[in-house]
């Protein structure tokens, strides 16, 4: 039996062949000659004997008619794969940080979790990036609508968010002088009970929201461009924008290096990070996307170097 990987996603029927991440690194993971097993968060659970998974052994294909084949299932100890790949999408709730509680009993067995359970856990995508100070543009993590107020008060033109979405999802643009500022509040706050981001407004967003991927610290030297259309500020794929490969400009480049490090040290192997204009927006490390879309236009092969680092990681163990 080769190296075993067993990867957990949101339903692999549903996925987008031409865009998915997932798929993109499951076939590079099986080119390399790896023994895939597929899982969803579901199937995930821990009994008196450890951490264990319904799982059922996974082949893939490069094929848009026919991407995937799955065996029958069975249950299993968790440490018997020698990777596990979490890829769920957000959102980042109660069972995202159940599932990552069974991984890190995996881990504390022996399995090489990516990325590390401790670390989804700790790095919130939107809060995570506060950590690089002089990467980000002027913004307030808070839930106390007069203090959200104030920022707008004091920046004109801002974005307010939630700390757990994805995909642009409940994301709002304000205007100093919107009379819906108290029910946009009300809303993306839920009166007061959730803690928001709020971040200055940067017009730079017509020219793209780019994706920077880094796989285990090295930087991909291109990045996606997320660029609006129509009449919506966001540049989200899932919003409706449109994507455009380009190569990193030397601000990009020396954010990604301001961040790279300490994604590595905390075992974030793959790790999206949102750019606009000059200024960081997100750190992205539960299931960033993309790979498919740079490697069509450059052949960067991300999916093998994602690979090769995962290789390189279990030679470190001794697998």
């Amino acid at each position: 039996m080769g190296t075993s990987l067993g990867v957990i996603m949101d339903p692999i029927q549903s996925i987008s062949f031409t865009k998915d991440s997932t798929l993109a690194i499951l076939l590079a993971a099986q080119a390399q000659g790896f023994d895939l097993f597929y899982m969803e968060q579901r199937d995930l659970y821990i009994d008196n004997s450890g951490p264990k998974a319904q799982l059922r052994p996974l082949k893939v294909f490069n094929d848009p008619d026919k991407w995937f084949e799955l065996g029958d299932s069975r249950d299993a100890a968790l440490e018997e794969m020698n990777v596990l790949i979490m890829r769920k999408d957000p959102p980042f709730d109660s069972e995202f940080i159940y599932s990552t509680y069974i991984l890190e009993a995996a881990e504390r067995r022996g399995s090489l979790v990516v990325n590390k359970p401790q670390s989804l856990r700790d790095c919130n995508e939107k809060v995570f990036a506060t950590e690089f100070p002089q990467c980000v543009p002027p913004l307030l993590v808070s839930r106390d609508q007069e203090r959200l107020k104030g920022f707008l008060a004091e920046h004109q033109d801002v974005v307010y968010k939630p700390l757990d979405g994805m995909g642009g999802t409940s994301i709002f643009r304000v205007k100093e002088g919107d009379q819906n500022l108290n029910v946009i509040l009300e809303t993306v706050t839920q009166y007061g009970t959730e803690t928001i981001m709020a971040q200055k407004f940067m017009p730079q967003i017509s020219q793209g929201d780019k994706r920077i991927l880094v796989v285990d610290g090295e930087i991909i030297p291109f990045c996606l461009a997320r660029i609006p259309t129509g009449s919506d500020f966001r540049g989200n794929l899932a919003a409706g924008g449109r994507g455009v490969v380009q190569p990193l400009s030397e601000r990009d480049l020396w954010i990604a290096q301001q961040i790279a490090p300490t994604l590595k040290e905390r075992g974030l192997i793959f790790v999206g990070l949102d750019v606009i204009g000059d200024y960081l927006t997100e750190i992205n490390v539960t299931s960033p996307t993309c790979i498919r879309e740079i490697d069509n236009a450059e052949d960067t092969k991300i999916g093998e170097r994602f690979i090769k680092a995962i290789s390189a990681r279990l030679d470190q163990k001794g697998h």
